[in-house]
C-alpha cells in the first residue's frame, strides 16, 4: 500500500493549501492544513452519481465517472469530465471492485473519491484503502463505518451510549439452532436482518417457529449476494411501527449536529418509496429528543461527514428505538435539503476538505415540508417485482426551486437487471405539508414513462389515500390499506369505473392518433417521435369510407389476477366538420365526438362534450405488439394491439382477431421476472405440496422464491443454478397428482 500511496503522491504533485478554520466549539488549534479537492472520482452510477457531479460542477470541481460494460452510454458517464471503464456488468466485478476504482482515481489524478450510496459507500475496507493510497474518502472515518456497519456491534455501542434498543439477539454466533433458541426467547413475530448493508435486502418477518429455518437461510443468501457478508441478527418485530430517521452531520473537530428527521414509513418489500421531512404528527419535544439521541449516537463513534441514524417508533407506546446508523449519504437526503436550504453534498466536500460545519445547531432552519417518491421500474401486481426494459418514452416533470427530479436515465436507455431498478426520485417542497402534498400529486400525474411498467400510478393512489393525507402512516401502510390501493375485480362498481375510464381514454387516443396522421399527411413526418407504424396505412385515404377500426387490449395494472381485462374495438369516423366520432362498441353508447388538435410532438389538445383538456401520447412497437400510452389529467392508460390490427378501411377485409397471448396448460409456472436462478430445491418428477418452494430467483440483488401452485408432480424442470432466465420464460409445470 505504501508504494501505491507514493506513486499517487508523485502523480498528483499536490501542494499543501492553508485554510482558516472557524470553530464551532473549543479547539486547541486555530488553523488546519489540508489539500483542497479539485477533482473527485464518483464511485457509483445512476442518479446519485449525476447528483454528486452537479454539486461538484457548481463548485468548480472536476469529476471522474466509472462505468461497467452495461453503463457505457449512461447519463452519469456523459455528465462527468472523464470516465474510466472498470469491468463487466455484475457489480462484484465492477462497482464493488475497490482496487479497480482506486486505480481509476490514480490514473486520472483525482484527489478524492465520493462513494454515493450503496456499493462501497459503507465498506470500511474501501475507506481504509483510499486512506492508505493518499486519497480522500468523502465520508466518515473507516472506524465509524466498521463500528456502525456491523449492526450487532452498533447496537452494543448504542446501548452503552444510552440510546434505546429494540429487544433482540446481536451476537456473533450464527449456529442455526442457537438462533432458533434466541428467537424463541425474544418471542414471535421476529425480524431477521443482515448485520451489514441496508435497503431492506435480506430482511424477513417470521411469524412462527416453523418458518424460521427457510427464512434464516434465505436471508443469509440474499445478504451474501448484496453485501458480501451473511451474518444475521434478530429483533423483536414491532407490530405498529413508524420508521423515522435523523440526518446528522459532523466535522473533523468534534462538532456534530442534526438536520431534523425524515419519516420513511411508506415501504414495500422493506424498501422506502415515499419519504417526507419533517415527520408528520410529531411534537417538538419528541423531535428534540430524537435529534439529541441521534447526535449522541454519532459522537459515540467519533463520527464526521454525513450520516443517518434510523429509529423505529412504536405507534402504540410512543417509544423510539435505535435500529441502525447508515454511514453514508442517504437516497432520501434531498427532502432534508429542501427543508434546511442546504446542499449536503457540498457539506460533505467541505468537511472532507477540513472545513468546519457551516452552521451551529441553533442556526439550522426548518423551512416548510418536502416529499420524495422513488419511481421504480417494477411490476406492482406481481408483488412489486423489479422490471427491466427499454425506455421508449421518458418525460419527467419540469424542475423548479420547489421541484427536483433526481435521475440517472434518459429516453432510449435500458433499465438493466444488473442494478437497482430506480428510474428517478421526484422531490417536491411546499410551505406546509398540505401544500407539498398537493404539489406531489400534481407532479406524479405529469411524470411520463413508457416502455417498462412503473409504480407511478400506485404512488398516486398512495398520495391520494385519506390516511396518508392525514399523516397516519406506519411501515405496514400498504398491507393495511390494500383494499383501497388495489382494485378488487370482484367489486363490480370499481371495475365498472375502471373500464369506463379505460374506454374513454382509448377513444381519446384513437382520435389523437388519427389527427397525428392527418398532420403527417399535410405537413410530412418532420422528425416527430410518434413513429409511422401508424402511418403505414393512412387512415383516411381518397375514395375510401371515413370509418376505421382498431382493436385494443387493456389490463388494469393494479390487479394481478388477470381478470380485470378489457378488449375494445374502436371505430373512428371522420366528420365533415373535421371532428372525430368515436364508437367503442358499448351497448347503448351514442359515441363520442372529439375535436383533436396536434400541438407538438406527443402533445394534443382535445375538446369533447364541453370539456377541453391537454393530452400526451406515446406509441411504440415491441414484441410484434403496438403499445399506446395516453396521459390526461390524473389518468394514465396503456393499450396494446397486435401488429397488423391497425387502423383500416371498412371497404377492406378487417382483421379483428383479439390480442393473442401465449397460452400454457394449467400448472405452468413462468419466471415472474428476468433474473438468475440461484438455487433449485427439487428434482424433476418430484412430488410436491401446494406452496412448496421449487427454486429461487435473484434479480437486482433481491431473491424471489418460486413455489408450486398446487400439489402434484414437477415436470419439465430444466433450469439449473447459475442460469439466466427472462421474464415470463417457462420454468416448470406442476401436473396434478390425481
Amino acid at each position: 500500500m505504501a508504494s501505491m500511496a507514493s506513486v499517487l503522491r508523485r502523480k498528483l504533485n499536490l501542494k499543501p493549501f492553508l485554510i482558516q478554520v472557524r470553530f464551532l466549539s473549543v479547539s486547541s488549534h486555530a488553523f488546519e492544513t489540508t489539500q483542497r479537492i479539485e477533482k473527485i472520482l464518483v464511485a457509483n452510477r445512476g442518479e446519485i452519481a449525476c447528483r454528486i457531479m452537479r454539486t461538484a460542477n457548481r463548485l468548480g470541481i472536476r469529476t471522474v465517472a466509472v462505468y461497467s460494460d452495461a453503463d457505457r452510454d449512461s447519463l452519469h458517464v456523459k455528465s462527468a469530465d472523464e470516465a474510466v471503464h472498470i469491468g463487466p456488468p455484475p457489480a462484484r466485478l465492477s462497482y464493488l471492485s475497490g482496487p479497480s476504482i482506486v486505480e481509476a482515481a490514480i490514473r486520472t489524478g483525482a484527489q478524492a473519491i465520493h462513494p454515493g450510496y450503496g456499493f462501497l459507500s459503507e465498506s470500511a475496507d474501501f475507506a481504509k484503502l483510499c486512506e492508505d493510497t493518499g486519497l480522500t474518502f468523502i465520508g466518515p472515518p473507516a472506524s465509524a463505518i466498521r463500528d456502525m456497519g456491523d449492526k450487532s456491534a452498533s447496537k452494543r455501542i448504542m446501548g452503552a451510549a444510552g440510546v434505546p434498543l429494540v429487544p433482540g439477539y446481536h451476537g456473533d454466533e450464527q449456529d442455526i439452532e442457537l438462533m432458533k433458541s434466541e428467537a424463541d426467547k425474544i418471542g414471535y413475530p421476529i425480524l431477521i436482518k443482515p448485520t451489514h448493508g441496508g435497503g431492506g435486502k435480506g430482511m424477513r418477518i417470521v411469524q412462527s417457529p416453523n418458518q424460521f429455518v427457510d427464512s434464516f437461510l434465505g436471508a443469509q443468501r440474499e445478504a451474501a449476494a448484496s453485501f458480501g457478508v451473511n451474518t444475521i441478527l434478530l429483533e423483536k418485530y414491532i407490530t405498529h411501527p413508524r420508521h423515522i430517521e435523523v440526518q446528522i452531520f459532523g466535522d473533523k473537530y468534534g462538532n456534530v449536529l442534526h438536520l431534523y428527521e425524515r419519516d420513511c414509513s411508506i415501504q414495500r418489500r422493506h424498501q422506502k418509496i415515499i419519504e417526507e421531512a419533517p415527520a408528520p404528527n410529531v411534537m417538538n419535544d419528541f423531535r428534540s429528543h430524537l435529534g439529541q439521541a441521534a447526535v449522541s449516537a454519532a459522537k459515540a463513534v467519533g463520527y464526521h461527514n454525513a450520516g443517518t441514524v434510523e429509529f423505529i417508533v412504536d405507534k402504540v407506546s410512543g417509544q423510539f428505538y435505535f435500529m441502525e446508523m447508515n454511514t453514508r449519504l442517504q437516497v432520501e437526503h434531498p427532502v432534508t435539503e429542501m427543508i434546511v436550504g442546504q446542499d449536503l453534498v457540498e457539506w460533505q466536500i467541505r468537511v472532507a476538505n477540513g472545513e468546519p460545519l457551516p452552521l451551529s445547531q441553533s442556526q439550522v432552519p426548518l423551512l416548510g415540508h418536502a416529499f420524495e417518491t422513488r419511481i421504480y421500474a417494477e411490476n406492482v401486481p406481481k408483488g412489486f417485482l423489479p422490471a427491466t426494459g427499454f425506455l421508449h418514452h421518458y418525460r419527467p416533470v419540469a424542475v423548479s426551486s420547489a421541484v427536483r427530479v433526481e435521475t440517472g436515465v434518459e429516453e432510449g436507455d435500458t433499465v438493466s437487471m444488473h442494478y437497482d431498478p430506480m428510474i428517478a426520485k421526484l422531490v417536491v417542497w411546499g410551505e406546509n405539508r398540505a401544500a407539498a402534498l398537493s404539489k406531489l400529486k400534481d407532479c406524479l400525474s405529469k411524470f411520463q414513462v413508457a416502455g417498462v411498467p412503473t409504480n407511478i400510478n400506485f404512488l398516486q393512489k398512495l398520495a391520494n389515500h385519506r390516511a396518508f393525507e392525514d399523516g397516519d402512516v406506519e411501515t405496514h401502510f400498504i398491507e393495511n390499506h390494500k383494499d383501497d390501493l388495489f382494485i378488487d375485480p370482484n367489486n363490480s362498481l370499481l371495475a365498472k369505473e375502471a373500464y369506463s375510464s379505460a374506454r374513454f381514454s382509448a377513444g381519446l387516443a384513437a382520435a389523437c392518433l388519427c389527427e397525428k396522421e392527418h398532420s403527417f399527411l399535410k405537413e410530412g413526418y418532420g422528425g416527430s417521435s410518434l413513429h409511422p407504424i401508424w402511418y403505414s396505412h393512412p387512415p383516411f385515404r381518397v375514395h375510401h369510407l371515413a370509418r376505421h377500426t382498431m382493436v385494443l387490449e387493456w389490463d388494469n395494472e393494479f390487479d394481478g389476477s388477470g381478470s380485470n381485462h378489457l378488449t375494445m374495438m374502436i371505430s373512428v369516423i371522420y366528420q365533415p366538420n373535421g371532428n372525430y366520432l368515436i364508437e367503442t362498441g358499448e351497448i347503448g353508447s351514442p359515441g363520442l365526438e372529439i375535436k383533436a388538435m396536434h400541438m407538438h410532438d406527443h402533445d394534443f389538445r382535445v375538446e369533447t362534450d364541453g370539456l377541453s383538456m391537454s393530452i400526451s401520447l406515446a406509441a411504440y412497437s415491441k414484441d410484434e405488439t403496438q403499445h399506446i400510452h395516453i396521459w390526461h389529467g390524473t389518468h394514465h392508460h396503456h393499450f396494446r394491439q397486435k401488429l397488423g390490427i391497425d387502423l383500416c378501411d371498412d371497404e377492406e377485409t378487417q382483421h379483428k382477431t383479439n390480442f393473442e397471448t401465449a397460452s400454457h396448460p394449467p400448472g405452468t409456472v413462468v419466471a415472474p421476472m428476468a433474473g438468475l436462478v440461484v438455487k433449485v430445491l427439487v428434482k424433476d418428477e418430484s412430488k410436491v405440496e401446494e406452496g412448496q418452494p421449487i427454486l429461487v430467483l435473484e434479480a437486482m440483488k433481491m431473491e424471489h422464491v418460486v413455489k408450486a401452485p398446487f400439489a402434484g408432480y414437477v415436470h419439465g424442470l430444466q433450469v439449473t443454478a447459475g442460469q439466466q432466465v427472462s421474464d415470463s420464460s417457462l420454468l416448470f409445470i406442476i401436473k396434478d397428482a390425481s
